[in-house]
């Protein structure tokens, strides 16, 4: 049953992903860079830090907001669980190899008001959005109540809705390529029979990395 507590967390949530979105868009950082060109240069260490300081309360409230528990991992299961936790984590630090992680945090000096380049990681070969991919994962293996099943369908809400609009911005980067990419690999859940050959994730990781869109 929702109480008023997890529809106000709700809320919160909600309102989060909203300005998050908000402040990752290019009109938005383009209304920066045209009003404070100078400040616009660390428009992405700034967005990073204000999205992980507003996120980090966010998650310890809904963490310690546990009500009625839909269910609980034990035993094996939690063994499990916690396997697959520490499989996210290897996955991201594997493929984070890929890309710069300098500009992507914006920390590098080249960094600026535009989102920073992205490579191909491994994992392009079986989803297109392999962090997204990820962090379902371990969202939906987490022990879960109320409060947190609300938050869970959220963050998967804006997910699925943050890569569709990342890849509008791919199909213009691309054009067919990217339509033949997105035909062979699924977005955000694996599939065994979609999946690039090394031959094909090698003849793409050839072609032009995109310069305004991540792949994520």
């Amino acid at each position: 049953m929702l109480t008023t507590a997890t529809l106000m967390l709700a809320a919160t949530w909600i309102g989060y992903c909203a300005l998050h979105s908000l402040l990752a868009s290019l009109r938005f950082k383009a209304w920066i860079a045209k009003r404070w060109p100078a400040q616009s240069r660390s428009y992405r260490l700034g967005y990073n830090l204000l999205a992980f300081g507003l996120l980090i309360p966010l998650l310890l409230a809904t963490e310690f907001a546990a009500e009625d528990w839909l269910w609980r991992w034990q035993g094996a299961w939690a063994w499990f669980a916690h396997g697959i936790s520490a499989l996210v984590l290897v996955g991201f630090v594997w493929s984070s190899r890929a890309y710069d992680m300098q500009a992507f945090l914006g920390i590098s000096p080249a960094s600026s008001a535009t989102p920073a380049q992205f490579g191909l990681s491994p994992l392009h070969r079986f989803v297109r959005h392999p962090w997204y991919f990820l962090g379902l994962l371990w969202l939906w293996t987490r022990d879960m109540d109320s409060a947190r099943l609300v938050a869970a369908l959220i963050v998967t809400g804006y997910l699925w809705l943050g890569s569709a609009l990342e890849e509008r911005k791919l199909m213009e980067e691309f054009g067919q390529a990217y339509k033949d990419y997105c035909a062979r690999v699924p977005g955000l859940l694996p599939r065994p029979w979609r999946y690039l050959s090394r031959a094909e994730f090698a003849r793409l990781k050839t072609q032009r990395s995109p310069s305004n869109a991540s792949m994520t």
